[in-house]
């Protein structure tokens, strides 16, 4: 996320924005809510003053509406955010704004707490790079990382194995792991000719387990641009978001259930929670996306949230269209896994 301006007094009033990737969709989806004001560029048909020729045509004009309904279309890559039009060409009827990666829109609103720390947090998560992709063969390593205009390449490394080979081979691996873990990236792609990525994978399994979870090996003919072209290609970074969060959201609801079956350690639904959260037994607080939008409007589950973060446990949002999070939903919509058990 980008904030191109900022007016904020009491946390209230303006801040202008950019998104720039899926995640910032997603989060402005629990930003904007029912009765904020936002304004954006979105398209008008216009009728020609020549009547006998009835033209129509589509032109750019900036739109406020009063926000009434926010739907995340996640396989559109975009937010619509509809509502009552309070200025623009005409300022009366309905319009729909459709937010997509890149384009810029105004919040006017009285800002909770919890928003302004996920917008900065989504600030944050945009200085780093969300996926890494790493073209590796024998001796050679170039990697790239994904922006929105394309790969930037950011590293280049090559190495002899004219003596020594093992012992060679296993410090250029060294040096690549060393460079890696420096960067703080989201996801990585192994990509390349050859068995260099497979071996390399299995050197960081070694030496991080939890970077290597994050990691998908992908077979290309060649390393350096065509390489990252080959990769974007496949449609692999697309696949590789999903999977990996789906696979990291699926092992706590796993750990979720297996407590279920064997009564220790876990809570769910909503009374049972807010115990363990005032024993400060929360470690993992899992919350479906549809309970959190419905729940917003009966008590402070934002602040809730909140609360069990200061308290050092972790919050995750589950989105409900999937496997983990319809589990979650079923079960109360929220749900924890405890440091310890309670009575």
């Amino acid at each position: 996320m980008r904030i191109v301006e900022e007016n904020l007094r009491d946390h209230e009033g303006e801040i202008k924005l950019i998104p720039e990737n899926l995640d910032d969709l997603w989060h402005l989806k629990f930003i904007v809510e029912r009765g904020d004001l936002v304004f954006s560029l979105t398209k008008r048909v216009s009728h020609s003053d020549d009547k006998l020729r009835g033209d129509k045509e589509l032109i750019t004009v900036r739109i406020g509406i009063e926000v009434d309904k926010v739907e995340f279309h996640k396989f559109a890559n975009r937010l619509r955010i509809s509502g009552r039009i309070v200025s623009g060409v005409e300022e009366s009827g309905f319009h729909t704004l459709n937010v997509s990666i890149g384009k810029e829109l105004s919040i006017l609103k009285k800002w909770k707490e919890e928003q302004l720390k996920r917008l900065r947090k989504a600030v944050e998560s945009s200085k780093r790079p969300e996926v890494v992709i790493l073209t590796i063969e024998e001796g050679e390593a170039i990697a790239g990382a994904l922006r929105d205009w394309g790969v930037e390449e950011i590293f280049e490394k090559r190495t002899s194995y004219a003596k020594d080979y093992g012992g060679a081979r296993k410090e250029f691996f060294e040096e690549l792991f060393e460079t890696l873990k420096n960067l703080n990236f989201r996801f990585l792609v192994l990509a390349g000719p050859g068995f260099t990525k497979k071996d390399f994978y299995d050197y960081l399994r070694q030496k991080d387990a939890e970077m290597a979870k994050r990691t998908v090996i992908v077979d290309t003919s060649m390393i350096g641009k065509r390489g990252f072209v080959e990769v974007l290609k496949r449609r692999t970074i697309d696949r590789l978001i999903g999977e990996i969060r789906l696979a990291e959201e699926a092992e706590l609801v796993d750990r979720l259930l297996e407590g279920i079956a064997k009564n220790e350690k876990v809570s769910y639904g909503l009374e049972e929670v807010k115990k363990a959260k005032e024993y400060g037994a929360i470690e993992i607080l899992l919350v479906s996306d549809d309970f959190l939008l419905k729940e917003r409007e009966n008590w402070a589950i934002d602040e809730f949230m909140q609360d069990v973060e200061k308290a050092g446990g972790k919050v995750l949002i589950l989105s409900s269209e999937f496997e983990p999070g319809e589990i979650v939903s079923k079960l109360g919509g929220i749900c924890a896994i405890l440091r310890f058990e309670i009575k």
